[in-house]
């Protein structure tokens, strides 16, 4: 082999590189890996991304104890999963990046109308504006009849959009919860 300057430089650490001075990197590459997950706690999850639901094993270091909180450390495809068997796409690669992101919310947040900023607010309290919301518009806009007079108990002004994440039996009770409040717009992204 006879390589350019462009291509020793174009190499970096790879496979040009390693031929040229005569030496394999791969050992050194996969002890290295070892030594950054040895000490971690896998769990398995699932990508959120897409429709796909690409299993994924996030690595988190820390001693378990009470109030420490876990620190993800290196995030990979699932080879034992049977729908992507270890590969992620560029979103799946990226899953680390938005979980040590400084600017990820870890809790809700409101807008109050005529605002200019987000406010912090508590989880009961979320939930409770939120069923206020909800039983307030469908008290508003409920359709019990249609114009010919005939039963038809809808609501058209609440939709529902499931996420490629969640279980069966998440969106059994999302569906049956959104059907008996009348709403008739459902959608998934599993659909897309």
């Amino acid at each position: 082999m006879n390589p350019t300057r462009r291509s020793f430089l174009k190499g970096g650490t790879g496979a040009v590189v390693a031929s040229v001075l005569g030496f394999d990197l791969k050992p050194a590459f996969a002890q290295a890996k070892e030594l950054k997950i040895a000490r971690t706690t896998e769990t398995r999850s699932t990508c959120p991304y897409c429709s796909v639901s690409c299993g994924i094993i996030i690595h988190t270091i820390g001693d378990k104890a009470k109030n420490v909180t876990a620190q993800v450390v290196h995030v990979e495809g699932d080879p034992d999963h049977p729908i992507n068997r270890g590969t992620l796409c560029p979103k799946g690669s990226s899953l680390m990046q938005d979980i040590l992101n400084e600017r990820r919310l870890l809790k809700p947040q409101v807008r109050r109308p005529g605002s200019d900023h987000w406010e912090d607010i508590g989880w009961d309290q979320a939930i409770e504006e939120i069923a206020r919301h909800i039983k307030k518009t469908r008290d508003e806009t409920f359709i019990s009849t249609d114009s010919q007079g005939r039963t038809v108990n809808r609501l058209e002004s609440i939709a529902w959009n499931g996420g490629c994440t969640d279980t069966n039996e998440f969106n059994y009770l999302a569906v049956k919860t959104m059907r008996s409040l009348g709403v008739t717009y459902l959608e998934n992204q599993a659909r897309v």
